[in-house]
């Protein structure tokens, strides 16, 4: 696999390149806990190197949960790494305290000279949302969405910030699943927007990355097979999946479509989840976590990257 360590799980991962060298950053746990159900809420983030996106050089954790009572002191799960105009790295983040159980999430940002040892702005917390979006309704849905910041330049000046996120005042809980926005001038203010995407199709959208590529926008995403609306599960070709699909817009800002026909990568014998595509010489790779290929035990690697090319009415296709 592209990216295992004997000792702990891997699953959802990030990426960026400096020069010719790649950065990988991705949640890990020790299986030592014995049910990676447990991995969750006793995550920290590691870091690896490579030239090529197959052989990686571990340099151990680079990013863990605050030590003392703060917003952050229970998970620091997924985000994305950016340079910015100030020469340093900035992470952003997944936060979540003990205090609230994990249940609330918020995003933070940290920053680093050397990609791998990362100071906390301020407190860290960066955004948090407002009643544009749904709060924790217990019975409703499990948490309070606020997750996987991907933070990119703004065509229009400044920086963006797409991340997972749910819209109130749906009463199917799997059509309440949406892409929340957010803009800020210099990585340090930032100004909390309305969601880009509530379309009523998925309870939710994991891990959103968007990218531009030869003059459209494409922002992936992942969800579980359980989590298809009623409408959009009887509009599906097949079985429903676990996997990564995508969107399609002229804009960042919208108006996104869910691409037609089947999941990009929902194969059910892979079973990959939370996948990554970054841009290579040779072209577009896909990179992502395996979970339980074929029905059997959870994986925990990040698989060796996949092609992907664009068809010229605009859809991704692997291979």
């Amino acid at each position: 696999m592209t990216i295992a360590l004997p000792t702990k799980w891997i699953w959802d991962s990030w990426y960026i390149r400096d020069g010719d060298l790649w950065h990988g950053f991705f949640l890990q746990a020790d299986k030592s806990l014995g049910d990676p159900e447990l991995r969750h809420f006793n995550a920290t983030q590691g870091h690896a190197t490579s030239r090529d996106l197959k052989v990686w050089d571990h340099k151990g954790t680079s990013f863990a949960p605050a030590t003392s009572p703060a917003w952050d002191d229970f998970t620091t799960w997924t985000g994305s790494v950016v340079r910015g105009d100030d020469g340093l790295w900035h992470l952003f983040y997944t936060g979540s305290s003990r205090a609230e159980s994990g249940m609330k999430q918020r995003i933070g940002h940290a920053t680093s000279t050397d990609l791998h040892d990362w100071t906390r702005v301020g407190t860290g917390l960066a955004l948090d949302i407002d009643d544009r979006y749904e709060e924790y309704t217990p019975g409703h849905w499990h948490d309070r969405a606020m997750r996987d910041p991907w933070v990119m330049r703004d065509p229009r000046g400044g920086w963006m910030m797409f991340f997972t996120a749910r819209v109130p005042g749906i009463g199917e809980p799997n059509a309440g699943g949406a892409i929340g926005f957010a803009t800020s001038p210099d990585l340090m203010v930032w100004t909390l927007g309305d969601p880009v995407y509530a379309g009523g199709t998925f309870g939710q959208m994991e891990v959103p990355q968007v990218f531009e590529k030869d003059g459209r926008w494409y922002c992936l995403f992942c969800t579980d097979a359980g989590h298809y609306s009623a409408a959009y599960r009887a509009s599906y070709p097949g079985e429903p999946v676990l996997g990564t699909h995508y969107m399609i817009a002229g804009d960042p800002r919208g108006p996104w479509e869910v691409a037609p026909g089947a999941f990009l990568d929902g194969d059910p014998a892979v079973n990959r989840y939370a996948a990554r595509i970054v841009e290579t010489e040779e072209g577009l790779r896909l990179l992502g976590f395996l979970h339980n290929p074929g029905g059997g035990a959870f994986v925990g690697e990040v698989a060796d990257p996949v092609p992907v090319t664009v068809g010229a009415d605009g859809l991704l296709k692997l291979g």
